[in-house]
């Protein structure tokens, strides 16, 4: 369903088409002469009246019917469902993927029509999943003591493949674009009440994408701690493992990081030599570093020792001294990076913790020996950014710190003044751009005094959470992208670098309120250009190769016949080949455009002025400092979705998902 305001003008002229109530079983010449006869009938003050009136009535009624359907001037577009909104994803092909308590939706995010619908499937939010780099939507589905893994076609919502040999929700995937092979780690049981030391045995499944089976699958030897998906002390919750870093496929090999290192065959799923070592700090997420590779070795960090894993033998070729918690590296050709403490999410109920020391260490890859350390960061640290091959920078509670990445001597320190400093990341200026809750502010390289400064506070007190909620899921959405970035050369090297697309709930999710880990963890690549179809879109290409003086019409959905829980009212089966072609070349489009795109927008939950005063999101370029972009919402869905390839972002109220324009101010 679309929706669009009438205008006021259009208000008006019904009020008076209303007037000639008793002659609309006339024609339509005596309707107009009533109309003429009542408005020369009325004396021109009262007339003056009836007009005033009249505007001030219909402007009443405007308000009253957007208010009742939660719309405004800057609504795109508003779909009502069949029942309340659970949960909303978006995805790379621009698809938004819908949950109610009744069904399942996947709906045009730029129009807003359902391209289809499951009825009578509830499921939760980790039961969903869209496979990274591929049109391939896994649903994890239970009925009674039965339950099985399906492979939907994005598209049309038909099953492409099912396994019935699964039990539980999709926590974390690895793609091989090389292979089409998908790793999915599944944990059966996950819900309960939000608290620490939850824990449950994983398992990894292998999937052949491009035969649809099932190759083999590892259950983990223990038990894990896993993290709620959101803290509600009045309702059990899904847990996930976005407190562990995702698997990775490196030379033939599927690595897993949640009981130290263990690198599976990913043909046969045979076990080589594991590097066991605990990960996590007891009720924390995230205190360890993702791994990073190099031609040679891969360095994960664990209970504060960093080690080089052989990528030929799997043994560790060196470990490190104790250097503390160590939650994000970065690798050069001269040196290991590794920050030491930082801000950390307690598991049991959200909250950020501080947890020391705080530093840099310089570790020599060749041997594990430390080369360097800085001790300097005073009650606090954010994450590491390297404006240049020399220059290491990073933000404390005071200040920003410039450090010689060869000596780490320090060469120049400045106040920042921004309230709980969470993130330091480069705009497109080659500005460092220091973060928190409220603020932002842009200083050049040689650490001086700031080039431009945006302060917004969040409005009024009483919904702290809401606020801090709020913050999250907007920078999250901002690292998503792929805006952020922490170095401007090309030294670094990640496991997601090679050809593995790697997905954890955290980025669906955003259920992390611990802006440092967000930035430390953000896509650098969020769509690639290469892409995998094994749905309809697979049949675009082909299609695309006739001539373009006829519509093609050899392009048709797959002959199905979808059962009672499959997929209904399906938008392309309404539409005839050359259209059903352009909807999909439109969807591959959108996501060419998303391959390219750097956000520059971060939005804050603050007090908007002017025409859209009231509480609302303010978009801040990250570029310049200025806000550019505003939406009014009095009352805030945390789960709010900004997508800068169709400039619009996506909120639900019961059971309506709008669509809100994010064009400049």
């Amino acid at each position: 369903m679309s929706f669009r305001p009438r205008s006021l003008m259009t208000i008006i002229s019904r009020r008076f088409y209303n007037q000639s109530l008793p002659f609309r079983n006339h024609d339509s010449n005596l309707r107009g002469a009533a109309i003429i006869k009542l408005s020369f009938s009325i004396h021109l003050p009262n007339a003056v009246k009836f007009f005033r009136s009249v505007a001030l009535f219909s402007a009443l009624l405007l308000s009253c019917f957007l208010f009742a359907l939660g719309a405004d001037d800057a609504t795109r577009w508003s779909a009502k469902l069949d029942a309340p909104v659970s949960f909303y994803q978006t995805t790379e092909l621009g698809v938004l993927v819908v949950g109610t308590t009744k069904s399942l939706y996947c709906i045009d995010a730029e129009s807003g029509e359902t391209l289809w619908r499951r009825k009578n499937t509830r499921l939760d939010e980790t039961d969903v999943a869209a496979v990274p780099g591929t049109d391939i939507l896994l649903l994890s589905l239970e009925s009674g003591d039965k339950s099985r893994l399906e492979a939907a076609d994005l598209m049309t919502g038909d099953t492409l493949w099912r396994s019935e040999k699964t039990r539980g929700s999709v926590m974390q995937m690895a793609l091989d674009q090389n292979t089409n092979l998908l790793a999915v780690v599944m944990a059966r049981d996950a819900r309960g009440r939000a608290r620490e030391g939850f824990k449950r045995r994983a398992i990894v499944h292998m999937f052949d994408l491009s035969a649809g089976r099932e190759v083999w699958q590892h259950e983990l030897e223990s038990d894990i701690e896993m993290m709620p998906a959101r803290w509600d002390d009045a309702t059990e919750v899904s847990y996930t493992l976005d407190n562990y870093r995702p698997p990775a496929f490196l030379d033939g090999r599927l690595y897993l990081f949640y009981e130290g290192v263990t690198s599976l065959d990913e043909r046969t799923g045979k076990e080589r030599r594991r590097e066991k070592f605990r990960v996590n700090e007891e009720g924390l997420a995230l205190t360890e570093a993702d791994p990073v590779m190099d031609e040679r070795n891969v360095y994960v960090s664990g209970r504060g020792h960093v080690r080089a894993i052989s990528r030929a033998s799997g043994e560790a070729v060196w470990e490190s001294k104790d250097v503390g918690l160590a939650p994000e590296m970065i690798l050069t050709r001269e040196a290991l990076y590794v920050r030491t403490g930082g801000q950390f999410t307690r598991l049991e109920n959200g909250e950020q913790t501080k947890r020391g020391p705080y530093g840099v260490s310089a570790i020599d890859v060749e041997t594990g020996k430390i080369l360097w350390r800085y001790k300097g960061a005073d009650k606090g640290i954010t994450n590491i950014a390297l404006p240049d091959s020399t220059t290491i920078a990073i933000a404390d509670s005071d200040d920003l710190i410039m450090l010689d990445a060869q000596t780490g001597k320090r060469r120049a320190k400045a106040s920042h003044e921004v309230d709980r400093a969470a993130f330091v990341l480069l705009n497109e200026r080659g500005q460092l751009v220091v973060g928190g809750d409220n603020e932002v502010a842009a200083f050049n390289v040689a650490g001086e005094k700031a080039v431009w400064r945006s302060r917004h506070n969040p409005p009024g007190r009483g919904f702290l959470r809401t606020v801090a909620a709020v913050a999250a899921r907007a920078a999250s959405l901002y690292f998503r992208y792929g805006g952020a970035a922490t170095t401007v050369f090309r030294g670094a090297q990640l496991l997601n670098a090679a050809s593995t697309l790697r997905w954890s709930g955290l980025a669906a999710h955003a259920t992390l309120p611990n802006l440092t880990s967000l930035a430390e963890n953000y896509a650098r690549e969020y769509a690639r250009e290469r892409f995998s179809s094994f749905g309809v879109l697979s049949r675009v290409s082909s299609a695309r190769q006739l001539s373009s003086a006829r519509p093609p019409t050899n392009l048709r959905l797959p002959v199905h016949a979808p059962s009672a829980a499959e997929a209904e009212t399906r938008l392309l089966d309404r539409l005839d080949p050359a259209s059903q072609l352009e909807r999909l070349s439109r969807f591959l489009w959108r996501r060419k455009k998303l391959a390219a795109l750097r956000g520059q927008w971060m939005y804050f939950y603050t007090d908007l002025k002017g025409r859209d005063a009231g509480h609302g999101l303010l978009g801040v370029n990250l570029n310049n400092g200025t806000p550019e972009r505003a939406v009014k919402l009095n009352d805030p869905d945390e789960r709010f979705i900004s997508d800068d390839a169709t400039n619009l972002l996506y909120v639900s109220r019961d059971d309506r998902l709008f669509a809100y324009d994010l064009a400049p101010q």
